[in-house]
């Protein structure tokens, strides 16, 4: 787990890595990376209908393998765990207003 301390002067954040021994914060942790993966997945398989026209310029949120469009990360957060309070593997993107082509290069 990576954690950012206080950072009252400009300088770059201190970043602490622990390693996670608790047996039961290691179980809510692997819970929480299942259902990342599955909504996760779940977008890949609808990505056409999320990234669809009608939603540019929106912020999406995936929880419980459902989408949850708005215009904050507030209200579609609110509203995802509303519907599905037992999902920790929820995570948003913004949808960005105009098709991009990305490039990467090595």
């Amino acid at each position: 787990m990576i954690r950012q301390s206080g950072n009252t002067e400009n300088k770059p954040p201190a970043i602490e890595v622990f390693e996670l021994t608790d047996p039961h914060e290691r179980e809510l942790a692997r819970l929480q990376r299942e259902q990342s993966d599955r909504n996760s997945k779940w977008l890949q398989q609808h990505i056409s209908e999320v990234y669809a026209p009608a939603n540019r310029g929106k912020i999406v949120c995936i929880a419980g393998e459902e989408a949850f469009f708005g215009d904050t990360n507030e209200d579609v957060v609110a509203r995802a765990t509303a519907a599905h309070p037992n999902d920790k593997g929820y995570f948003t993107r913004y949808i960005p207003r105009q098709k991009m082509t990305w490039i990467y290069a090595t």
